[in-house]
């Protein structure tokens, strides 16, 4: 199978280039399918489902992952699934360790939906030349979907515009504030394992925008505001007495936030009991202000003229969540609550669409979604591709307040900026001893949840299949652990094209080059995933003094 040449896609792209979102997705949804790998007659093509608004996967919040073979022994379920009741006070409420020990699935969820898993793309990626997919990802396709979506008077949702997006050096200043003044922050964090991994198929970054109170002291835009309420989210997220920061200067802000008496400059922040500026609102305890954004871009591996992997500018994915209601400890417990007796009483999961607004998790987050259609440009997701996102953002065990980036950023002072993986190192997880990576490689068996990632097994694993504990521990940065070579990277981002080009994101999103092997199709539910002795009790927040 054959795709069109990319000269010709360009042009398409730039003759869709005028097309309003609402009314592009409708056009893709309409377009027919010729090039899937599938069979007239037997297979029905993803955007069929879309097109005619049949649900094809009802269980959408089921991550592929959750089918992975396991063998009794081969766990990357903790990272997800977590009961610590150590802290009587966390927010998260949902307690989930027990699903490392038990298939708890709905009927409907015990068959694996994600078949893009089971689909060899050797030959369709053969058809992909290096320059042409090098071509392709060193394209900004964020800028000029920005600026469409300013220009449709009918969107009724968020537009997130951020100057130079595709191009961080130019974004962001060293601190990670973006240099257009919209008050987005990037900063440095620890990639979730293993999905976010370079090595698995996709680069990407994470910016927090807070409320406009958050930045402002009398009304004034102030930066030292900023860095300290920040800081002071950070603190009450990571549960922390105090964090290092960038200087802050006490005399512009008004407070003595030290408590020695007197304005001065700090380069430490002690937890206080309120936001300051013009925010009055009083820290939670591992929960965010109301009124606080994310924004997360999902891009393909870029490989630059001498191999070395970085954040292309091309996105796969524009994701975007906002706290639009905050919930309490107590509150959130009833969400808890009633989403566990809809599953006790066997109810599908329901996702409140909101239309050009996303979708709401029912925790207090509005959640939304773009997407590459058949030409790239990004379009809004279809409710049944945002649903997949309530799988990972609603009840998990182990989320801080439904996100994950944030409890990773490394943390204080040097944790702000844009991520650079050169400059982080295999950092053990709160609690623990040995590095966070290192660790889970151990318990999976592999460099992936499917245990299909070969560069990763041969680099980092001894011929018996034992991870080469000293060879991991001796690597100089999170880079070299966890980016691909140049070969496999280009080979990932060809295989995602070819999804892409099929607009079969809700058969599975992710980069497989061949068919999956250690993956179940059919969930046998009185096998147990993991063996008790191969299951664990983890919190995906790091500490970074052990380096």
């Amino acid at each position: 199978m054959k795709y069109p040449t990319f000269v010709a896609l360009f042009a398409l792209c730039l003759l869709a280039g005028c097309d309003k979102p609402s009314q592009h997705l409708a056009a893709q949804l309409q377009s027919p399918v010729t090039d899937a790998p599938y069979r007239v007659g037997e297979e029905i093509p993803a955007v069929a489902y879309l097109q005619h608004d049949e649900t094809y996967n009802a269980e959408s919040v089921i991550p592929p992952q959750c089918y992975t073979k396991t063998d009794g022994v081969n766990n990357p379920c903790y990272a997800c699934h977590q009961t610590d009741k150590s802290d009587a006070n966390k927010p998260n409420q949902m307690f989930d360790g027990h699903l490392q020990g038990s298939y708890d699935f709905s009927d409907l969820g015990t068959k694996n939906h994600w078949k893009n898993l089971f689909i060899d793309r050797t030959e369709l990626v053969k058809s992909i030349s290096d320059e042409q997919i090098l071509n392709w990802i060193n394209q900004d396709n964020y800028s000029e979907f920005i600026a469409k979506q300013q220009k449709n008077d009918d969107w009724q949702g968020e537009i997130t515009p951020i100057q130079n997006l595709a191009y961080p050096e130019r974004a962001f200043d060293d601190l990670g504030f973006a240099n257009d003044g919209s008050g987005w922050v990037a900063f440095n964090y620890k990639p979730f394992p293993s999905t976010f991994w370079p090595t698995n198929g996709s680069t990407g970054d994470v910016m927090i925008r807070l409320p406009d109170a958050f930045r402002t002291n009398q009304g004034v835009y102030n930066q030292d505001v900023y860095l300290a309420n920040l800081s002071l989210v950070e603190i009450a997220l990571k549960g922390l007495e105090g964090v290092s920061t960038p200087v802050i200067d006490e005399q512009r802000i008004g407070h003595d936030l030290n408590n020695d008496g007197q304005l001065s400059k700090i380069s430490y922040l002690n937890k206080q009991s309120h936001y300051v500026g013009d925010a009055d609102e009083q820290l939670a305890y591992q929960l965010y202000p109301e009124g606080t954004e994310f924004l997360h871009t999902v891009r393909y591996i870029g490989v630059d003229k001498e191999g070395q992997i970085y954040n292309a500018p091309r996105m796969k994915e524009v994701r975007y969540m906002k706290k639009h209601r905050f919930k309490s400890k107590a509150a959130l417990a009833a969400s808890y609550y009633r989403e566990a007796k809809e599953k006790s009483f066997e109810q599908l999961p329901q996702t409140l669409y909101l239309g050009d607004s996303g979708v709401n998790n029912t925790f207090g987050w509005i959640i939304n979604g773009y997407i590459e259609d058949k030409q790239g440009q990004l379009r809004p997701q279809h409710k049944q591709e945002l649903a997949f996102c309530n799988g990972c953002h609603k009840t998990v065990g182990s989320t801080y307040d439904q996100t994950f980036s944030f409890a990773r950023k490394v943390t204080g002072e040097k944790g702000w900026g844009y991520i650079n993986l050169k400059s982080m190192k295999d950092a053990p997880n709160k609690g623990e001893q040995q590095g966070e990576f290192l660790t889970y490689m151990e318990r999976v068996g592999g460099g992936d949840e499917f245990r299909q990632n070969q560069e990763m097994l041969k680099r980092w694993f001894k011929k018996d299949g034992h991870v080469d504990k000293q060879k991991v521990t001796q690597a100089s940065s999170l880079y070299e652990l966890i980016t691909p070579s140049p070969e496999r990277a280009l080979a990932l981002n060809k295989a995602y094209l070819t999804i892409v080009k099929e607009q079969s994101y809700i058969f599975g999103r992710d980069a497989t080059l061949v068919k999956a092997q250690n993956v179940l199709q059919q969930i046998d539910e009185s096998q147990q995933p993991l063996q008790p002795e191969h299951r664990y009790v983890w919190d995906m927040q790091l500490d970074w003094s052990k380096l």
